[in-house]
C-alpha cells in the first residue's frame, strides 16, 4: 500500500477519484455523487469506493498520499453576497478608508456601459472599515509611528460587534511589514477569537486596492477552509494535500494558513492533467476544456506549461495571487434552457446543479438542461456511470416538448438549438483565452475532458476551426488524475521598483525569497528543492508589467541584461513592438518572484495494445444528428491503438460519452486518447 496515491476532485455534480499504484502502474478511476451540504461526506465515499475497487487493504492510513481538489473557497466567493459576509472587517492606514469604494473606477464592457452599470457592493462596507495612524514611505521607511492606542480601540470595536475575520492592509507594507505585524499582535491580544490576514503575508507587492481585496478574500475564506480541512482531517485520521490555484499542491496543515491559494483548486488540476496527457501524446501546446455539470473551464497550455496570471479574479473580487489562467463560462451539463422575455431561447448560466439536477435525474428537477437535450437526442445513454444511475428519458422528452411548444419548434429542433447555444458559449470562452491573447486558435488541438467535455467536441471543431480534439482515457476523472501529477509549489514575491537595480540588492531579494521557499519545503518534508525565478518588468511610464523567467546562477550585470533582453522579446510577442536598443525608453524592474518546488513522481501513462481488425460495435440505438437514424454504439474499453470510428457513432465509457457526428472520425492513439478530426 505505500506505493498507492489517491486524487479526489470534488465537483458540483460528482466527486471524482483516481488511484495510482506507482509500483505496478495500475490506475483505477471511479466517481460518487457529490454532497453539497457536506462535501467531506462525498470525499470519504469516493476514497472508500476506489480502495474497494483496488482490492487491497482498506486502511486509509497506509496510503502514501491523498491529494484533494476542492471548490469550497470558490463556491463561497461565487455564491456569498458581500452583504452576507457580516463576519468580515477591514483595517487600513488612516486617511485611506475609502480604498475599497474608489477601487479602480473601471466599468465592465467599457465606459459605453457606464450609464446602465450599477456599482456592486464592496466586499466590506464602509461602516466596517477602520483606520489606524502610522505611515511608511514606498521604501519602507517610517514617516509616522504606529498608533498603538488607536489600534487597541479598533480591535475592541471589532470584538464588541462580533466581527471575527479581519483583513489588515497598510500603505507600503510590501516594503516593510512591521506596522501590520504590530496590528496583528494587538488583535491577538485584544480580540483573540478573530481570524486575521495581513497583506504582507498574503501578497507582498504594491497596488493597494488589489492587495487589500486579496487580503480580505483570504480572511473571508479562512474560517470556512479551516473548518472544512479540520473536519476532513478528523474523518480521514491522517494528513493530506490540497491543490493550489498556481498548479502546485500544499499540505492541508499549511493550507489553513494561506487558504486563498485554493480558490481555483479544481480547475487548475484539470489543466495540469490535460497538459501531461497531451505532452505524452506529442502535443506540447493545446487548449484545455473541462466540461462539468455547472460550468466549463478553459485554459491554454504552451510548451507543456499552462499559462499563469496574477491578474485573475473570483467572481467580482480581483485576486492577485499566481493562478493558472482559466476562463470559466456557465455552460455545463446542468445549464438550464429558458425563454427570454423577448421569446428567444437562452442557455445558462443558471444551473440545476447536482440537486435536483436535470429532469432526467428524476430528483425533482423542473427545468430543461443541456444534459436533457443530449439524452433526448440519444447522444447520451439512458444511464450514467456504467448503469449505476438510471436516467428518465421520458421526463427529458416531456420537458423538451413543453419548451419546444412555447418556442414554436419541434422537440428535435429545440434540443439541437440548446446544444448549439451551449457550444457557442464554450467557443466564446475559448476565443477569450486565445484570440484575445494573440494566439491563433487553428494551431492548437483541444483536450476535452470532464463528464460533459467531449459531448460537443465535433461542433467546436466546426465552429472554431480546431485541427483536432483529444479525448483522454477516463475524461470524467482527468482533474482527479491531474492532482497526482503536480509538484508541491509555493510562490513568493517582493516589490522593488528600480530602473537600475544594483546586482547586490537583487541578489539579496532573491536570497530572502529562496530562504522563505526553502523553509516551506522543509516543513513539507522535501530534501530536494527546485527554485524557479521570474521578474516583472515594464517600460518606464507604463502602468502594468510583463513577467519573464529569470536565469539561475549568480546575479551580476550580465544577469540583469539577460532578463531585460527577455522582457523586450516577450513584450514584442505580446504587443507587436519593443524598444530594444532605444535609450529613450528605459526598462523598469517592479517585482521579483521565486517559486519553491518540491518534485514528486508523476504517474506513468501506459501504451495501449494495437488493434489490427475493424472495431466492433456493441449495440445500436436511435440517435439524432441531422435526422433520426439507427446509430452504432462502441464501448471505449474495447478499442485498441489504431482503431478508427467513423461517424455517425457514439463511443461510451464509464464517466463520459463521445458522440461522433457524420463527417468526423475518432482514432485511438498509442496512449488510449481518442483523436477527433473532421473529414470535411
Amino acid at each position: 500500500m505505500p506505493s498507492v496515491r489517491i486524487g479526489v476532485d470534488t465537483g458540483g455534480t460528482f466527486t471524482d477519484v483516481v488511484l495510482v499504484d506507482d509500483e505496478t502502474g495500475q490506475i483505477i478511476t471511479t466517481k460518487t455523487p457529490s454532497t453539497p451540504a457536506d462535501p467531506a461526506e462525498g470525499f470519504m465515499a469516493a476514497v472508500h469506493k476506489v480502495l474497494e475497487a483496488y482490492g487491497g487493504s482498506c486502511d486509509i492510513g497506509a496510503v502514501a498520499a491523498i491529494v484533494h481538489g476542492t471548490t469550497v473557497a470558490t463556491n463561497l466567493l461565487l455564491q456569498e453576497r458581500p452583504e452576507g459576509m457580516s463576519h468580515l472587517g477591514f483595517i487600513t492606514t488612516e486617511g485611506f478608508e475609502f480604498i475599497l469604494e474608489i477601487a479602480r473606477q473601471s466599468v465592465p464592457d467599457g465606459y459605453g456601459n457606464s450609464y446602465f452599470w450599477v456599482k456592486p457592493p464592496r466586499i466590506v462596507p464602509v461602516h466596517r472599515v477602520k483606520t489606524v495612524g502610522g505611515r511608511l514611505d514606498h521604501l519602507g521607511r517610517e514617516v509616522r509611528p504606529f498608533d498603538e492606542e488607536e489600534a487597541v480601540r479598533v480591535a475592541r470595536w471589532f470584538k464588541e460587534r462580533g466581527i471575527t475575520a479581519i483583513g489588515v492592509c497598510f500603505l507600503h507594507s510590501y516594503a516593510n511589514p512591521e506596522h501590520e505585524r504590530r496590528m496583528r499582535e494587538v488583535l491577538a491580544r485584544e480580540h483573540p477569537e478573530a481570524v486575521v490576514s495581513i497583506s504582507s503575508d498574503v501578497l507582498r507587492e504594491y497596488r493597494e486596492y488589489e492587495r487589500s481585496v486579496t487580503t480580505l478574500v483570504d480572511a473571508a475564506v479562512k474560517p470556512v477552509i479551516r473548518q472544512y480541512i479540520g473536519n476532513l482531517t478528523e474523518r480521514l485520521g491522517r494528513g493530506f494535500s490540497v491543490m493550489k490555484s498556481n498548479g502546485g499542491i500544499l499540505s492541508a496543515a499549511e493550507v489553513v494558513h494561506q487558504p486563498i491559494a485554493t480558490v481555483l483548486s479544481g480547475p487548475a488540476a484539470g489543466a495540469l492533467g490535460a497538459a501531461l496527457i497531451a505532452a505524452n501524446a506529442g502535443h506540447p501546446s493545446v487548449i484545455t476544456l473541462d466540461g462539468g455539470g455547472t460550468s466549463t473551464d478553459v485554459a491554454v497550455v504552451i510548451n507543456g506549461e499552462p499559462s499563469l496570471t496574477t491578474e485573475g479574479s473570483i467572481g467580482p473580487y480581483p485576486c492577485k495571487i499566481p493562478m493558472i489562467d482559466i476562463v470559466t463560462v456557465g455552460a455545463g451539463g446542468g445549464s438550464i434552457a429558458w425563454v427570454s422575455p423577448e421569446g428567444t431561447l437562452k442557455v445558462g448560466p443558471r444551473s440545476a446543479g447536482a440537486d435536483p439536477g436535470p429532469l432526467c435525474y428524476a430528483k425533482g428537477g423542473t427545468e430543461v438542461t443541456v444534459t436533457d437535450a443530449h439524452v433526448f437526442l440519444g447522444r447520451v445513454p439512458p444511464h450514467l456511470l456504467g448503469g449505476e444511475i438510471a436516467l428518465d428519458v421520458a421526463a427529458a422528452r416531456k420537458g423538451l416538448e413543453e419548451l419546444a411548444g412555447r418556442l414554436g419548434l419541434t422537440p428535435e429542433r429545440c434540443a439541437t438549438g440548446i446544444l448549439e447555444i451551449s457550444a457557442f458559449n464554450q467557443a466564446n470562452a475559448i476565443r477569450q483565452i486565445t484570440v484575445e491573447r494573440g494566439l491563433d486558435i487553428r494551431e492548437f488541438p483541444m483536450v476535452a475532458f470532464g463528464g460533459s467535455g467531449p459531448l460537443l467536441a465535433c461542433r467546436l471543431i466546426d465552429i472554431l476551426g480546431l485541427p483536432a480534439v483529444i479525448v483522454p482515457p477516463d475524461p470524467g476523472n482527468l482533474s482527479a488524475f491531474g492532482l497526482l501529477s503536480v509538484d508541491v509549489r509555493n510562490d513568493y514575491v517582493r516589490t522593488y521598483v528600480s530602473r537600475n537595480p544594483a546586482p547586490e540588492k537583487v541578489a539579496e531579494l532573491y536570497a530572502e525569497l529562496e530562504a522563505q521557499a526553502a523553509d516551506a519545503l522543509d516543513r513539507e518534508g522535501f530534501t530536494e528543492h527546485v527554485y524557479a525565478r521570474s521578474a516583472d518588468l515594464r517600460y518606464y511610464g507604463q502602468a502594468y508589467e510583463v513577467r519573464v523567467p529569470a536565469p539561475d546562477g549568480p546575479i551580476d550585470a550580465a544577469w540583469l541584461a539577460a532578463v531585460v533582453d527577455r522582457f523586450h522579446t516577450e513584450h514584442e510577442r505580446l504587443y507587436g513592438y519593443a524598444y530594444r536598443n532605444d535609450p529613450r525608453h528605459a526598462v523598469e524592474f517592479v517585482n521579483f518572484r521565486v517559486s519553491g518546488i518540491g518534485p514528486i513522481k508523476r504517474p506513468t501513462i501506459p501504451r495501449r495494445p494495437r488493434q489490427a481488425e475493424e472495431p466492433s460495435p456493441v449495440a445500436t440505438r436511435q440517435v439524432y444528428f441531422d435526422q433520426w437514424s439507427r446509430t452504432v454504439i462502441y464501448r471505449r474499453g474495447d478499442l485498441g491503438a489504431g482503431a478508427v470510428v467513423r461517424g455517425p457513432a457514439v463511443i461510451e465509457e464509464y464517466g463520459s460519452t463521445l458522440p461522433v457526428h457524420p463527417g468526423f472520425t475518432a482514432t485511438m492513439d498509442d496512449y488510449g486518447n481518442l483523436v477527433v478530426v473532421s473529414e470535411r
